[in-house]
């Protein structure tokens, strides 16, 4: 588990093809790696894997077909930035939202507009995945927590303070690039406790929600 709070930038140092999967090693940059071992976990661009060999500067983790499928690990390169998070410990701050590492789709980045010293960006989800967006809720961007500011179907908002820009990619985003993207996993549980008790036609709202005993 993760928390989409970056600790810091890496860069891919190279990306090999093995039939339908992958290796990767990552460049970590300034990532403490100290207290990492093998086996260990580390979200690389929000994607959750597992480390088999560690560098003097890095690691190298396998990619599988699924994970190529699902993310943008498939279009990285040699040099490209990203955002690294080792696993929490029981003692981390949860600073941003519980994240699984496990990314659901591949979302794109519509419009970029600067507003005061913020970026505002429009991003276009994968439509199957716009009911567990909601405004003022979580979602994780290439491993990153955000906080969605409106909603309008699949389409939602972000507004991204000078820090985030900083010490994320974010600040590498333009329309139409392509970005790694978890929901909140709470609202997939949710919909999963929920599903014997929906029709095709129903959707959840606070109404299902107190019928189903989730609110008093």
């Amino acid at each position: 588990m993760f928390t989409g709070i970056i600790e810091a930038v890496g860069k891919v140092a190279s990306i090999k093809a093995s039939g339908g999967d992958a290796t990767v090693r990552i460049a970590s940059g300034k990532l403490d790696l100290g207290d990492v071992k093998l086996g260990d976990s580390i979200a690389t661009n929000g994607v959750c894997l597992t480390v088999t060999e560690l560098h003097g500067d890095g690691y190298s983790a396998d990619v599988s077909g699924e994970t190529l499928k699902r993310t943008g690990f498939a279009k990285l390169k040699a040099g490209s930035p990203v955002n690294l998070e080792k696993a929490l410990l029981p003692s981390t701050r949860l600073g941003g939202h519980l994240v699984s590492g496990h990314v659901d789709g591949v979302a794109e980045i519509e419009s970029r507009h600067n507003t005061g010293r913020a970026i505002e960006f429009w991003v276009k989800a994968p439509p199957a995945l716009g009911r567990y967006i909601a405004e003022k809720g979580s979602v994780t961007m290439d491993g990153i927590s955000l906080t969605v500011n409106a909603v309008e179907g699949a389409r939602f908002m972000l507004t991204i303070v000078p820090h985030t820009q900083g010490e994320t990619t974010i600040k590498d985003w333009q329309p139409g690039s392509q970005v790694n993207l978890e929901v909140d996993l709470l609202a997939r549980y949710v919909e999963r406790l929920l599903a014997p008790s929906l029709d095709k036609t129903e959707t959840v709202t606070l109404d299902l929600l107190a019928r189903s005993g989730f609110l008093k």
